[in-house]
């Protein structure tokens, strides 16, 4: 048996094409990918064996000169006998062990390449491998890869943890609640949701990304409002709607508002993690009509007797 037609690799080959050569194998042939076809244990171990003579320059340059074969035992005419040395059969170290991790060692004095650092990353983990052939401990079945997505939230609806609809690859939509304490960046977790795997399915991970609004915005775990109001609502005094996460709620400005002044709507913030939520934050911003008559004629002659920047010393 030659280990080069094995892999499928020319003699002259580099590590790194061999390395490339049995991955690509180990990945068709693996036992776990091929339940259904009973030859693939003795597949795999057929390439396992090559690899890790092709992997050992002191094994891969004794077989290329002749003195062993695949499985690191001595040809013919190279030390058969009855001894116990370089002239005498298997002496010289070519018994088979099994090392630590679960795969065979063949041949040679050096019985301490790795081949389990193949896997890492092929299967899921170190070897990735399900029990059953050439002497390997019993490993849990990989499951299949995450996936992510990306859901768009409005502030209004991160700030009430809103249900959201997300719609994922396999084209089911499913329902999600979002978590107390929501904010940009945070990431949930659907078991079972990603890709199908020997072990099971993946996760599906979706990454909540808050979008900004035309006139509510954060400020940790309270939502600011600017609010404009006209001047008779100001100086007289009013009941005015204001928008929150919820919808409108009446709000009473006391007579003599002005502008800058803030006032607070308890409970109407964000989500947090304890479940409570901050307040919403009403800045009123009085607006003056520019050019109205009406009002310039009303307040021909009158003037405001305070000393508004007298503390500025202006």
């Amino acid at each position: 048996m030659d280990p080069y037609s094995i892999l499928g690799v020319a003699r002259g080959a580099g590590e790194k094409d061999i390395k490339s050569a049995y991955r690509k194998l180990a990945k068709e042939l693996h036992p776990d990918r091929n339940k259904d076809k009973p030859d693939a244990a003795e597949r795999f171990s057929e390439i396992t064996r090559a690899y890790d003579l092709l992997s050992d320059k002191d094994k891969r340059a004794r077989f290329d000169r002749g003195e062993i074969d695949i499985d690191g035992n001595p040809t013919v005419g190279f030390g058969y006998g009855g001894g116990g040395g370089p002239g005498g059969g298997f002496g010289g170290g070519a018994q088979r062990g099994f090392r630590a991790d679960g795969f065979e060692g063949f041949g040679g004095g050096n019985d301490g390449i790795d081949i389990g650092d193949i896997f890492d990353g092929l299967f899921g983990g170190r070897g990735g491998m399900g029990g059953g052939f050439g002497g390997q401990r019993q490993r849990a079945a990989p499951k299949g890869a995450n996936v992510h997505y990306k859901l768009g939230v409005s502030l209004p609806d991160a700030a009430t943890r809103a249900t959201q609809r997300i719609t994922l690859a396999d084209g089911k939509t499913i329902d999600l609640k979002l978590p107390a304490g929501v904010e940009d960046g945070t990431q949930m977790r659907l078991a079972g949701k990603g890709e199908a795997g020997p072990g099971g399915a993946g996760d599906a991970i979706v990454t909540i990304e808050v979008q900004a609004h035309p006139f509510f915005r954060r400020d940790g775990d309270h939502l600011r409002l600017d609010l404009p109001v006209s001047i008779d609502e100001a100086v007289c005094g009013a009941k005015v709607k204001v928008p929150t996460a919820e919808g409108a709620v009446m709000l009473t400005l006391s007579p003599g508002s002005s502008s800058g002044k803030t006032l607070r709507l308890p409970g109407k913030g964000f989500s947090r993690k304890d479940g409570t939520r901050g307040d919403q934050l009403v800045t009123l911003e009085v607006q003056v009509p520019e050019n109205d008559a009406d009002l310039l004629e009303r307040l021909a002659g009158w003037k405001d007797p305070r000393d508004l920047r007298g503390r500025m010393g202006v």
